[in-house]
């Protein structure tokens, strides 16, 4: 197996299946539309305008026309000068875990072969990911000291830290580091820590 490159820019992509088929072979910071799902998603487009923020960002959606709709969203949205937009060819064909093809017959992000995907995003591999604002990374261990993963309640904790900080509050924990990392420095994490330590307790909720 090739080792991943390592892009020091967040990628934006379509749906999670898309993000599965990249986290294989790139060795970076993943982000997904949810679809058009991104369009009334406010918190999201908040998520992505402060990443464009901070450093540039990669677009890569399906070749097809929701893909183009997606793309033209984005470029609406985001500061030109941030939003690098890559490209897979439109080739015809069903991806194995679909029962029939897209409206449009052609395969998505997820269908490609990992070598075509390597040589799209290999301008930019490799660098280091000198845009994040900490040398110290809030990482897996201090979610899960501080709660907001593997517990009872860190769910509820998770969706307080995201509304403090207006972000979309249906994130998985690892897209919530993602996110934390590239916007927040430790420090800063450890601060927002403290503050929802000291608000008052809600009714736990659970996992």
């Amino acid at each position: 197996m090739s080792e991943k490159l390592t892009i020091p820019y967040p990628v934006i992509t379509e749906g999670k299946y898309d993000k599965i088929k990249l986290s294989d072979i790139l060795d970076a910071d993943i982000f997904i539309t949810d679809g058009f799902g991104l369009f009334k998603d406010e918190a999201k487009q908040r998520l992505f305008k402060q990443l464009a923020e901070k450093t540039k960002v990669l677009v890569l959606t399906d070749a097809d026309g929701a893909g183009l709709v997606i793309r033209n969203f984005l470029s609406s949205l985001l500061p030109k000068e941030r939003v690098v937009h890559l490209y897979i060819p439109p080739r015809p064909g069903k991806e194995k875990r679909k029962a029939a093809a897209s409206a449009e017959g052609l395969l998505g992000v997820e269908g490609m072969e990992a070598d075509l995907i390597r040589s799209i995003f290999a301008p930019f591999a490799n660098g280091p990911r000198t845009e994040k604002p900490a040398a110290r990374p809030i990482t897996k261990a201090d979610f899960y000291r501080d709660g907001f993963s593997g517990g009872q309640g860190s769910a509820q904790k998770r969706l307080a830290l995201c509304s403090r900080l207006g972000l979309p509050t249906h994130v998985s924990a690892g897209a919530l580091l993602d996110a934390l990392n590239l916007l927040y420095s430790y420090e800063a994490y450890l601060a927002l820590v403290q503050e929802l330590t000291q608000a008052p307790p809600e009714a736990d909720q659970g996992e």
